[in-house]
C-alpha cells in the first residue's frame, strides 16, 4: 500500500501528488464546515486555539486523542457557562492549535503548554477538566504544575500503562513511529482512508451508544480527517510511550481533589483499570459508574455537566484539600 508514498516521480509520485492535493482540499472545505470558534494566543511559542464562555470559578476542559474542543458539546458548556467561566482548548496540534515542528508531543510538554495558557489568563487555580487523552494531559499538569490546579474532574480518562500494540482498533492506524512515514501518510492516504471509514470508526468510539448524526460538525470530528491533524494524533499516540509508567508512581503524591466519570460499557478504555484502580492509587479520589459510552461530553452532556458541578463544588469545599492530601 506504501510504495507510492516514496517514489519521487513517475506515476506512482503522480498519484502521491494527486493524494496530497486531493487531502489539502479537502481539507479546507472541513474548515468551511467546522470554523474556528475562538480565539488564537500564543504560549510558549506554539499557537493555541480556545473558547472563553461564561463567568465565575474557571473550569479548563481539554479533549482527547484526535479530538477538538468541540467534543465538549454546546449544551454541556452552555449549562456551565450559567454559573463558571468555562475555558475549552485544543491541545497543541489538534484542532485549530498546530503544533510547531519542533515541539514534542509528550504529555509532559503539553502540559507545561497548557499551566503556562493558565497563567497568562491569570486563571485562579481552575477546574481542569480532561476527557480521554486530556485526562492523562490533566494528570500531568496536576503533577507537574500543581500550583496552576484547583481540582480534577476526569471523563472517561486514560490513566494507566497501555502497551500501544493493544490501543483499540480504530486508533491501529495512528501507530506510525517513524514521522517521515507519518508525514508521508499524513498528506496521502489518510484523508481519504479516514472519509470512507468514518462511519465504522465513529460507531467504535461511542459505542455502545448511537453515533450523533451531527458529530461531525458541532462536535468537530471531522477536523481530525486533515493531514496536520492526522500527523499530531500520531505523535500524540506514539509519544506516549514511557510517559505513564512515572505519572502512575506519582499519584500517591497528588494533593488535589480528584473525581472520576467512566462508563461501564466504554468501548475504548477499561473502566475498571482506567477509572476504579486508578481512584484506589489517588489519595481521596472519587469515581462515579453511569451508563453510556466513551463519548459521554457530546452524548450526555447534562450529565457530564452535572458531574463537573459536583467537581467543582467539591473543590471549593475548605476541607477538599485536606481530604485528597
Amino acid at each position: 500500500m506504501i510504495p507510492f508514498l516514496l517514489a519521487g516521480a513517475g506515476g506512482l509520485g503522480l498519484l502521491g501528488g494527486g493524494l496530497a492535493a486531493y487531502s489539502g482540499a479537502a481539507a479546507r472545505k472541513i474548515e468551511k464546515a467546522v470554523p474556528r470558534d475562538g480565539a488564537l494566543i500564543e504560549v510558549g511559542g506554539q499557537t493555541i486555539h480556545y473558547t472563553d464562555d461564561g463567568s465565575g470559578p474557571p473550569i479548563v476542559m481539554i479533549h482527547g486523542l484526535a479530538g477538538q474542543l468541540r467534543n465538549f458539546g454546546r449544551a454541556m458548556v452552555d449549562d456551565l457557562a450559567r454559573d463558571y467561566r468555562v475555558i475549552r482548548v485544543d491541545r497543541p496540534g489538534s484542532g485549530y492549535s498546530p503544533r510547531s515542528r519542533s515541539t514534542s508531543a509528550r504529555l509532559r510538554v503539553q502540559a507545561e503548554t497548557i499551566a503556562e495558557l493558565i497563567r497568562i489568563l491569570k486563571l485562579d487555580r481552575p477546574l481542569i477538566v480532561g476527557h480521554s487523552l486530556g485526562g492523562a494531559l490533566a494528570l500531568s499538569i496536576a503533577l507537574n504544575h500543581p500550583e496552576t490546579v484547583g481540582g480534577l474532574a476526569l471523563v472517561a480518562p486514560l490513566t494507566q500503562v497501555q502497551d500501544i500494540q493493544d490501543v483499540p482498533e480504530v486508533f491501529k492506524g495512528l501507530v506510525i513511529r517513524s514521522p517521515f512515514l507519518r508525514k508521508s501518510i499524513a498528506w496521502t492516504v489518510a484523508t481519504p482512508m479516514g472519509m470512507a471509514t468514518a462511519e465504522k470508526s465513529l460507531k467504535e468510539v461511542f459505542a455502545p451508544e448511537p453515533v450523533p448524526a451531527d458529530f461531525g460538525t458541532e462536535g468537530g470530528g471531522l477536523l481530525a480527517m486533515r493531514p496536520n491533524n492526522f500527523y499530531a494524533s500520531s505523535a500524540d499516540l506514539c509519544d506516549l510511550e514511557g510517559e505513564l509508567e512515572g505519572m502512575v508512581e506519582r499519584y500517591p503524591t497528588l494533593s488535589v481533589p480528584v473525581s472520576i466519570l467512566y462508563a461501564r460499557a466504554d468501548n475504548l478504555l477499561d473502566c475498571e483499570l482506567h477509572g476504579e484502580r486508578t481512584a484506589g492509587e489517588i489519595p481521596g479520589a472519587e469515581i462515579e459508574l453511569v451508563e453510556g459510552g466513551h463519548m459521554l461530553p457530546f452524548t450526555r452532556p447534562e450529565l457530564t455537566a452535572a458531574f463537573v458541578r459536583r467537581a467543582a463544588e467539591r473543590q471549593e469545599r475548605p476541607d477538599a484539600r485536606r481530604s485528597a492530601g
